[in-house]
Formats: C-alpha cells, structure tokens, sequence
C-alpha cells in the first residue's frame, strides 16, 4: 500500500465528502477518486458506500480507519526519527568518566544535553582512565573523560578541564592552619595518591613535578578512587594529594589547602575514537559551552 493512498483514505474517511477531502489533500478531485479506487482494487474491498448524494464508511472502511491512522503515525515517526538523528537530535552517547568529574563538570554536561537534546540518551560508566582507553579503541564507547595526561595514538583527545593540585587534610593536622601549602611542607607526612593502575600518566607526572621540588612523597597507600582517599584522611590517617575538583565534595573533619607546585596542573580530556558524526557533534559542541562556562565562572 502507498502511503499517499491511505491519506487519501483516512481524508474522505472523516470528511466523507470528496470535494471537501480532496481540498485538505491538495489535490483535484478525480485524483482522490483514483487513490481510492487504487487502495480498494489493491485491498480486494470495499471501504465506502457511495452514490452520487454522499460517502459513508462501510464496516470494513470503519474497521481499517484506526489501522490505516495508526500506519500513518508510525509512519511520520519513523521519518521524523530519521531526519532527527541526521541532524544529532536523537540517539544514544556511551560515556566514561573518572569519578573526580562526578562534582561538577559531569552534572554540568547531562544538563545541558538534556536541555538542548531531549531525545538523546547517555549511557554514563565510571571507569578508569586505561580501562576507557581500551574500551574506546573496541567501540564500546563513544566518548570518555580521562585524567591526563596519557600517551596512546590512535585517539582524539581534546583538554576539557585544567585544574591545580591541593592537600586534603584532617582538620586538626598540622598543616591545615596555613593558607596554601608548599612541597617541603609534606615532608614526613603519610601520603595518600592515586594508585598508577588507574591513571599512570596522572600518577607519574604529579610524582616528577614533586621531585623537580626535591620532595619524595611518604605514600602510604595507593588507592584506585579519591573518594576512599579522602575518607581515610577524614579518619585521620594521612594527607591526600589530589586534584582540586576531587575536593569539590569534602567529607566531614577534611579541609583542604592549595599545593603551590608552580605551573603544574591535572587535566581532564575528552576522548574519542572513530569518525565524527552528528550526535557526536552535539556532545563536542556542548562540552565546549559547559568548560567555557565554567571557565567565565
């Protein structure tokens, strides 16, 4: 069945008069004649009773009008869908993200996805950075927000969030009187850093740029989430070196105090495999408004 044929059915259907159906269709009235007389020839049926003073609906024609309506609503859903996911407007996003993210920028990105783009859904996992890597290269992602920096090819990776490093603290440390904190002052101190296994890029560079500042951390444990690294500073158990978004969201009994490390900082990339298309465009072009919003804020 053509489908301009079950328009021109549903019309007389409810006008029930065929100067006025053929009118709503845009059409002469001889060409619906034909529609009809086509749909009926190809159905093997009658729909209409008909004479030259009016059209009514047979039992037949009453019973296929709400399956006749129901094909052509489907039918515009599908072309709309079409046209929509053409354009980026709807579909569905697997993204990655390392939990520092979980603060700020993440809450960020799924509100204004869902602002601009209603009918796209995101599928969120939280993963460590080489475990996004490599699902990404399999196509089990589509986006991941890593923690820099890392040194993979085959990867487009655009910095979406720098930030400077600060010492989580017990309230009652020592340290936590002074306004900022520099290298030295972690001497001795048992330290809390990110496990290398879930960020090594991360895990190095912050232990180099230490060094560069003639200072070995005393680690006491390496720990895969900031999370339980905070709760255990919150216990009292040592410092956490971690980057300042981790510290968005302290646990009671933890402050935290800037880390002068001069210019070193962590950064955060949004990684991606494969060809771009236009609802990967959607999500590069609203990750790129929250990291300027955030950084007007």
């Amino acid at each position: 069945m053509e489908l301009k044929h079950l328009r021109a059915f549903v019309a007389l259907a409810e006008e029930l008069h065929f100067g006025r159906a053929a009118q709503r269709l845009c059409i002469v009235q001889p060409a619906l004649s034909m529609q009809i007389k086509a749909l009926e020839e190809e159905l093997d049926v009658r729909l209409f009773e008909r004479d030259r003073h009016k059209v009514v609906l047979n039992a037949t024609g009453r019973l296929f009008l709400p399956e006749a309506r129901a094909t052509l609503h489907q039918a515009g859903r599908a072309e709309q869908i079409a046209r929509l996911s053409a354009r980026g407007e709807i579909g569905t996003l697997r993204i990655a993200f390392v939990s520092s993210v979980l603060p700020k920028l993440l809450p960020s990105l799924i509100r204004e996805m869902h602002t601009r783009y209603p009918l796209i859904t995101l599928e969120l996992k939280d993963m460590p950075t080489p475990d996004q890597i490599a699902a990404l290269r399999e196509n089990q992602l589509d986006f991941g927000l890593i923690r820099l920096p890392v040194s993979v090819s085959g990867l487009d990776i655009r910095v979406v969030l720098e930030e400077p490093f600060v010492v989580a603290l017990p309230d009652d440390h020592a340290l936590a009187a002074q306004t900022s904190i520099h290298p030295p002052d972690l001497r001795g101190f048992p330290a809390f850093v990110l496990a290398r296994r879930y960020a090594p890029g991360f895990h190095d560079d912050m232990l180099v740029a230490l060094k560069r500042e003639g200072v070995d951390l005393n680690i006491a444990q390496e720990l895969g989430e900031f999370s339980t690294m905070l709760a255990l500073v919150s216990a009292g158990l040592g410092i956490g070196v971690i980057p300042a978004a981790a510290a968005m969201a302290l646990p009671p009994k933890v402050v935290a105090r800037p880390l002068e490390l001069r210019d070193h900082t962590s950064g955060i990339g949004l990684a991606s495999c494969g060809p771009e298309n236009a609802i990967k465009r959607a999500l590069l072009d609203v990750i790129e408004l929250c990291t300027d919003i955030r950084k007007q804020a």
